[in-house]
C-alpha cells in the first residue's frame, strides 16, 4: 500500500499497474490537452475568458467513455457502501468498494483525470479556491450538490461541539444528473465552488482542474459540513427562500477510500 494526496485528503491505493501506452495525437482527450496547454496558466490569471470555457466544454461533451478506455458499467451493479442484506456477514466486500482514480495529465497549468465511483461513494463537501474546473459526467448517475459563499461574508458563532463559527453559503446546485449531459463548470467565486458528489449508480467523472491545488499558492483543498439556515439569526442577510441557504463548517479533512487506477485510454503527447 501506499498514501497519496488527492483533494487535500489522505486516501489509501492499492497497488497500481504501469500505465499502457496507446499514441494517437489525433484522440480527443490530445486535441483537449493540447487546448487546455494554450489556454491555462499555472496561477490562473488571467481567468479562462468565456469564449476558451464554452469551447472547452463543447470539447468535453464529445467524450465517451470509450474515448478514455472505460467501458459503461452495468447500471445494476449492486457495489459500494450498501450493506448486503442476503449476506449480512459478507460486509466487508460490500463497504469496502473504492473510488478509482485515473491520472490523465498533472501539470503547473492544470490536472486531467478521472473518478470512477461504484455506487453510493462519496467526495465530501469541498472547496477549489482560485480554480476553475470542468466536470463532464462519462456514463451513469451522480448526485451533485454546490454551494457559493455569500458575499460580503456572513460569519456567526456556532455553538456545537467542535465548531466556533460558521459561514453562510448560498445553495446553486442540488441535481441528480445523469449520462448524457452536458459539461459542469464552476467558477472560483461562482458555479458551485463548493460541492460534494454521490454516486446514485457507478458513474465517471472527467475533471479538469485549472490551476491545480497547490497549498503553498493558497490553493488547499477544504472539508466542510453543511447546516440548516435559520432565519432565527440577527443580522445576516440574504435574498431568496430559506432554503437556499445553509451555513457551513469547516472539519478535519476525512479519509477517503480510494485506489489507483490504470488509465487505458489514449496517452497526451506532451
Amino acid at each position: 500500500m501506499k498514501i497519496r494526496r488527492i483533494l487535500g485528503v489522505k486516501e489509501y491505493w492499492g497497488t497500481g499497474k504501469n500505465k499502457k501506452e496507446m499514441t494517437n495525437k489525433s484522440s480527443t482527450i490530445q486535441i483537449i490537452y493540447e487546448f487546455c496547454k494554450k489556454t491555462f496558466t499555472p496561477t490562473g490569471i488571467p481567468p479562462p475568458y468565456a469564449q476558451a470555457i464554452q469551447k472547452l466544454c463543447s470539447l468535453l461533451d464529445t467524450v465517451s467513455p470509450a474515448d478514455v478506455g472505460l467501458k459503461e458499467e452495468n447500471a445494476d451493479d449492486d457495489r459500494g457502501y450498501g450493506l448486503s442484506m442476503i449476506n449480512p456477514f459478507n460486509r466487508i466486500a460490500r463497504w469496502a468498494q473504492p473510488i478509482t482514480y485515473l491520472d490523465i495529465h498533472e501539470c503547473e497549468s492544470f490536472t486531467m483525470c478521472i473518478f470512477c465511483f461504484p455506487t453510493s461513494a462519496v467526495i465530501p463537501l469541498h472547496d477549489h479556491p482560485g480554480m476553475t474546473v470542468f466536470s463532464k459526467l462519462l456514463y451513469g448517475s451522480l448526485h451533485v450538490k454546490a454551494y457559493d459563499w455569500v458575499e460580503p461574508p456572513q460569519i456567526v458563532r456556532y455553538i456545537g461541539p467542535g465548531h466556533s463559527q460558521v459561514r453562510l453559503a448560498k445553495l446553486v446546485f442540488d441535481k441528480v444528473l445523469t449520462a448524457p449531459c452536458g459539461t459542469r463548470v464552476l467558477y472560483p467565486n461562482s458555479g458551485g465552488n463548493l460541492h460534494c458528489f454521490t454516486a446514485v449508480s457507478p458513474c465517471a467523472v472527467l475533471d479538469i482542474l485549472t490551476p491545480p491545488y497547490l497549498e503553498e499558492a493558497g490553493r488547499k483543498c477544504t472539508y466542510y459540513h453543511d447546516y440548516p439556515y435559520s432565519t432565527s439569526e440577527d443580522g445576516i442577510s440574504k435574498d431568496g427562500r430559506e432554503e437556499d441557504y445553509a451555513w457551513l463548517a469547516e472539519i478535519d479533512a476525512p479519509n477517503i477510500y480510494m485506489r489507483s487506477g490504470v488509465y487505458t485510454g489514449p496517452m497526451v503527447q506532451v
